[in-house]
């Protein structure tokens, strides 16, 4: 069984930055970052393997986002810089505990808000 809590949503302006964290207790073999905006399907867009710390990203945020972590604390961050009103969404973290970085992750936090505004 695997807990994960989200932290770190909230409303910016475009161009701005947020950091989101996920507390994981329980092991996995990935952390993934998933969202979901109004209206779409939710979407990968990060992933990070806990032991060796390989990163993945979706082509649309790669070289904005950065997806982190900290051993010591069992907590996944995603820093999210250079924020656009399409990056609106609630965003998920999730954990996959077989290989690989891709769908279907197993365990699911509660989300958090991310508003992005002009």
């Amino acid at each position: 069984q695997v807990q994960l809590v989200e932290s770190g949503g909230g409303s910016v302006q475009t161009g701005d930055s947020l950091r989101l964290s996920c507390a994981v207790s329980g092991s996995s073999f990935a952390i993934g970052w998933f969202r979901q905006a109004p209206g779409k399907e939710r979407e990968w867009i990060s992933a990070i393997t806990w032991r060796l710390g390989d990163t993945h990203y979706k082509d649309s945020v790669r070289g904005r986002f950065t997806v982190s972590k900290d051993n010591a604390k069992n907590t996944v961050y995603l820093e999210m810089n250079n924020l656009k009103p399409e990056d609106t969404a609630v965003y998920y973290c999730a954990a996959r505990t077989e290989w690989g970085i891709r769908p279907p992750y197993d365990y699911w936090g509660q989300g958090t808000q991310v508003t992005v505004s002009d």
